[in-house]
């Protein structure tokens, strides 16, 4: 008899009966009731620490999932190796053996994070940071021991590495994380890797014919006085006007390129446009330094990685979200970090920012729905969604607005947006908000996260202040509560905004108006877990707020099956 979620393609690809499948999803079902704070549907190892998404592609059918893992804990340590796991819809996983473990002296002390490439016959390769016996950041290659593999199960490095070396003046600390290569119309490779120079951030770039023979080019890609060290930079072209993704080494006209550096503990990312042929890159507005510049996600999210997906040609996102309690909690727990749900990344029709979206396989995983159309929030109200798991859920609301000509005036002094949020959170009025959802809510209220809009006049436009207010999301003491936000541009017409909350028992993933804006959080409330989990609707300003449709879903859980090679 098989239990829920098996079916035979998913014996044929683990390789195991549905008996000895279904007792292992069982086992992993109740050791999740154990503990509260363990997702059901966003990537995780069943133990230990990991961080950095690494090398994400699709290979002969299968999509596959490197990550930094610590297999002996669940703190980060040095020798850290390649965690690898393998699915076919990017929902469900199989752990297989990790792909890359410290064992040569350019990498002894740990396998840093790196980045997947095709070679023009379709063969995947791997870069990435080894730490020497010296302590240094090198850049190594690995390949696929058995090509005809799809599930790319055995790596081996090679004996030409290290192939890139600290440049001189760099620290050897310093110098980390190469990108997935491109090859351009002179059909040389190009990668870059990130460093600091001078305090500075800055991306190397480096050209090779063979992939083997790396030679530096005399001026980086690109390099900023107004951030840190750069770590885990990715680069890649978007489209515009487009609805689909590129390849890295695409070469159209009508392509922006996206520079995304890791730094300060937050992804940022410019845009601008890149000329092949002289490897020149042209920004149309630069990094800026101290928290105001466009980011991936305006919460916890980081060291992220995008992947060419031929299948359904578009540019997925994944990035580490860490934990936002103690070292002793994840020793007791046994792991830390999650993987965020896959994204869809596109430029926006202004062609101004990004816009992510989950990718459409999550809604495999949605169940029961509950539907609510044309119900007004008058001041000060709030209103329950009752029929869903709110502790594992995917909502979607769209808030009809009122004559935007009443909205306030936005402060000129207030330019930090999460600062704005901090200091006026979800109780405090305004006229056109705060209003939105409070997720993850205990009964009584006395728990929430609270994930909210504001409308403000700004300059003479249109602005929504965007929030994720955890000040009250957990009765426990020594959390981290920050609360996070960032500003949406509105159109003066506009008649509705929308808001998306992915909620995951200890992650929400919120996304404002159709993926313009992301924040993600960290919760880990004592008393409202599992089915004592409350989700409401609210509307805190002065003015009543109509919402136009709210759709719920109650979410199955995703399989993640263990290590299937000894």
């Amino acid at each position: 008899m098989k239990c829920e979620g098996v079916s035979e393609s998913m014996e044929t690809h683990v390789g195991w009966p549905a008996a000895r499948l279904c007792f292992v999803l069982l086992v992993l079902h109740g050791a999740q009731a154990e503990q509260p704070y363990r997702t059901a549907y966003h990537f995780q190892p069943l133990k230990n620490w990991m961080n950095d998404p690494n090398g994400p592609m699709y290979y002969k059918g299968v999509y596959h999932l490197f990550y930094q893992h610590n297999p002996e804990g669940a703190v980060w340590r040095q020798n850290i190796t390649w965690g690898h796991s393998i699915s076919y819809d990017l929902v469900n996983w199989v752990h297989v053996d990790h792909a890359l473990n410290p064992s040569q002296a350019f990498d002894i002390n740990g396998c840093w994070s790196g980045s997947a490439t095709f070679l023009p016959g379709g063969n995947p390769l791997i870069l990435y940071t080894g730490i020497d016996s010296r302590g240094h950041q090198v850049q190594n290659l690995a390949m696929p021991k058995n090509l005809s593999d799809p599930k790319l199960i055995e790596w081996v490095k090679s004996p030409r590495n290290p192939l890139m070396l600290p440049p001189e003046g760099i620290k050897p600390d310093s110098y980390r994380d190469p990108t997935t290569a491109w090859l351009g119309p002179d059909e040389v490779w190009r990668v870059i890797v990130g460093a600091e120079e001078n305090g500075h951030g800055l991306a190397f770039m480096y050209r090779s014919d063979d992939f083997l023979s790396w030679n530096r080019t005399l001026t980086p890609l690109h390099s900023s006085e107004k951030t840190v060290m750069w770590e885990c930079p990715d680069f890649y072209p978007v489209k515009e006007n487009g609805n689909y993704g590129s390849d890295t080494s695409a070469q159209d006209e009508d392509l922006k390129h996206v520079l995304k550096v890791s730094y300060n503990s937050q992804d940022s990312y410019i845009l601008g446009h890149y000329d092949a042929k002289g490897d020149n890159f042209v920004v149309e507005s630069d990094f800026v330094g101290g928290g105001l510049d466009k980011r991936y996600d305006y919460g916890k999210f980081y060291a992220s990685k995008t992947f060419y997906d031929p299948v359904k040609k578009r540019r997925i996102l994944w990035g580490w979200v860490n934990e936002s309690d103690s070292e002793a909690d994840w020793i007791q727990r046994g792991w830390s970090g999650l993987q965020s749900f896959p994204r869809s990344v596109l430029l926006s029709k202004n062609g101004k920012q990004l816009i992510q979206w989950p990718i459409e396989e999550i809604e495999k995983l949605r169940k029961k729905q509950v539907n609510i159309q044309g119900k007004k929030l008058e001041g000060g109200s709030l209103l329950e969604v009752s029929g869903v798991t709110a502790s594992q859920a995917d909502v979607e609301v769209s808030f009809s607005l009122p004559n935007l000509t009443d909205a306030e005036i936005l402060n000129p002094a207030w330019v930090n947006p999460q600062l704005i949020c901090s200091t006026q959170g979800a109780s405090d009025p305004g006229k056109l908000g705060p209003f939105g959802l409070l997720v993850l809510a205990s009964e009584n209220l006395s728990e929430q996260t609270a994930v909210f809009f504001k409308i403000f006049r700004r300059n003479g436009y249109l602005t929504a202040l965007m929030c994720s207010d955890q000040s009250r999301s957990s009765l426990r003491g020594g959390i981290d509560k920050t609360t996070y936000g960032t500003f949406i541009d509105l159109n003066p017409l506009q008649k509705t905004i929308s808001l998306r909350s992915l909620i995951d028992h200890s992650i929400v993933e919120s996304f404002g108006e159709n993926g313009l804006a992301c924040i993600t959080a960290r919760v880990y409330p004592s008393i409202a877990v599992a089915e004592s989990a409350h989700l409401y609707a609210f509307n805190n300003g002065t003015e009543p707020m109509d919402i136009a449709s709210l759709t719920a879903w109650s979410m199955k859980s995703a399989r993640l099956v263990p290590v299937m090679f000894a």
